[in-house]
Parts: structure tokens; sequence; C-alpha cells
């Protein structure tokens, strides 16, 4: 279902070139484009989320870009944001993950996964929206340690954080399309 902000959404044709051109490549990707209509009403926020969050530190960082594709798809398969995973699995792809890990998913620890990669995605089960209780504990910790530093662990849970948080933030404002399995619908339009 087409997603309905409460928020203005701004047409393409009065958007800034960098939101229109983003627009358009979610429209040849999704069909759906809502996101980038609530966020053009705010480009410099849309600006630093696109520059500052995945330039610098998706894109960027300490972490190399396959694990961080891994935990993305993992956040977004758990969250079931249809927007999301049809970017994120493309990207997944790119980065190198194959259909066969992907479609792995729901069993980790028989997938055709390393023991690095199953960490990383034992860190997203923890820092999912759908994990309230989730935790570093130290078992997971333990099972990072052995392929990663512990910055590089914490740029995986910061990275994952904000993903999830990202993920709240655009069920809540109603800004992109749910998988039917998703866990997080609108209550209702009740009023205050």
């Amino acid at each position: 279902m087409k997603p309905t902000p409460a928020l203005k959404q701004i047409d393409a044709s009065e958007m800034p070139e960098d939101i229109a051109a983003a627009w358009e490549a979610s429209m040849a990707l999704r069909g759906d484009a809502t996101f980038f209509e609530v966020f053009a009403n705010h480009p410099d926020l849309y600006r630093w989320y696109v520059n500052s969050f995945y330039g610098d530190v998706f894109r960027g960082g300490a972490v190399a870009q396959p694990f961080k594709e891994l935990l993305r798809l993992r956040l977004s398969t758990l969250h079931g944001c249809r927007f999301c995973n049809q970017g994120n699995r493309r990207d997944a792809l790119a980065a190198g993950l194959t259909e066969a890990q992907i479609d792995a998913f729901d069993d980790p620890e028989n997938g055709p996964f390393s023991e690095a990669e199953k960490a990383v995605l034992a860190l997203g089960e923890q820092l999912a929206l759908t994990q309230p209780e989730g935790t570093l504990n130290p078992a997971l910790h333990g099972a990072l340690a052995t392929h990663f530093s512990d910055a590089e662990i914490l740029e995986l849970g910061l990275v994952g954080g904000i993903l999830a948080g990202v993920a709240k933030f655009m069920f809540a404002y109603d800004l992109v399309e749910k998988e039917d399995s998703c866990p997080f619908h609108p209550a209702g339009s009740e009023g205050l």
C-alpha cells in the first residue's frame, strides 16, 4: 500500500535537482518515492542524511562495505520495509553478497556465511526494532571481536542503531511502503 504521510509531499518538478534525481531513481526502482517527496520539505536535512550519514559513515569508516550492506539488509528484512529492501538488496548484491546468502537470512547459522558475517547478522538481530531487549552480550562481543576491532564493532553498532532509528521514523511518519510481513503497522488515525 502506498504511504500516505501527514506531511506535505513536494512535486518532483519543484524539488532541488539532487532530490529530484533521487526521486526519479526511486520511482524507477520501486515505483514509489514518497520518502523523497516529504524530504524535499527540508533539503538541508536530506543532504545531511545522504552526505554525512551515508557518505561519511555508512560508505566511509573502518568497516568493509559488504559487512555494512549485510547489516543494513538484515535490519530492513527484519523490519519488513519494502522500500528499503528493494534498494538494500540491490546494494548488497553489488557489494558481493549472493542470492543464496540473502535467501538464507531466515537461518543464518546454517546459511552460506563466514563466521564474521554470522556475527554481523547476529548483531543486526540485537539492534533490530523487533528485539527490544537486544544487547551486545559477552558471547556476541566475542564472536565479533574475533573478526573486528572494538572500533569496528562500535561503528557497526552505531550504523545499525541509526538505521533502526530511521526505520522507526519512516514507519511512524508513513514515508515508505511496508512488506506484508512488517510487524509495524499504524495504530490508526485516532486523534489526540
